[in-house]
């Protein structure tokens, strides 16, 4: 029986996406490491299907501003991920890359966005990675872009995307561990529900009852 939305996925799915999430989190930290030239580590990750709503109050406030890298994926499986960017993110990325970091999120320049973005599509394309690598299925990544707003306007994007379909989200939430010091990670993985039944088929997880 097919998933009919992210909230109907039982236990067998929920395995699948959090082997996903633990190989793409693993990668995640090693690229990491490798672009800022520190220990980075990760901690096992944290799958939530949470409404809109819910989301907002597990995040933070609507109106908080924030900053986050979206790429769409196309190919075999089509949907779209996001990775926010905090700001003790994104101040522990540019003191490493450019040993300067920033007050808030208007005041970013155009050469540190560059720098943001590059380092969001490293983390998305790790989760897309462990995806293809553990379905054999190919996605294509469009060219990342970062957008700047409010909380609640960031997650009306999938929302609005998705809406027609399935009125939850999918997050993949962690820690990032650079040199010790804590970081809060969140990555929003929305496959439509076409490619996340495909990935399901191909990886053989059980379909029972709706599960």
């Amino acid at each position: 029986m097919e998933i009919k939305g992210y909230e109907a996925m039982g236990d067998a799915e929920m395995d699948v996406i959090r082997e996903i999430a633990s190989i793409g989190t693993g990668s995640a930290a090693t690229s990491l490491a490798s672009m800022l030239g520190q220990q980075v580590r990760m901690t096992i990750p944290e799958i939530n299907i949470l409404g809109y709503n819910d989301t907002i109050d597990k995040l933070g406030d609507p109106e908080e501003g924030i900053a986050a890298v979206l790429t769409r994926m196309s190919g075999e499986m089509e949907g779209i991920m996001l990775f926010l960017l905090r700001l003790d993110f994104i101040n522990e990325v540019l003191r490493t890359m450019m040993g300067q970091e920033v007050e808030d999120y208007e005041s970013l320049t155009e050469m540190e966005i560059s720098a943001l973005t590059e380092v969001g599509n490293i983390i998305i394309s790790s989760y897309a990675n462990a995806v293809s690598t553990l379905s054999g299925i190919t996605i294509e990544l469009s060219v990342p872009s970062v957008a700047v707003n409010m909380l609640g306007g960031i997650l009306s994007v999938p929302m609005a995307e998705f809406g027609y379909v399935t009125d939850k989200l999918l997050l993949i939430d962690g820690q990032l561990l650079v040199d010790n010091r804590k970081l809060n990670s969140t990555i929003l993985m929305m496959p439509d529900i076409e490619s996340l039944n495909k990935m399901m088929k191909k990886l053989g997880a059980a379909y029972e009852g709706g599960n």
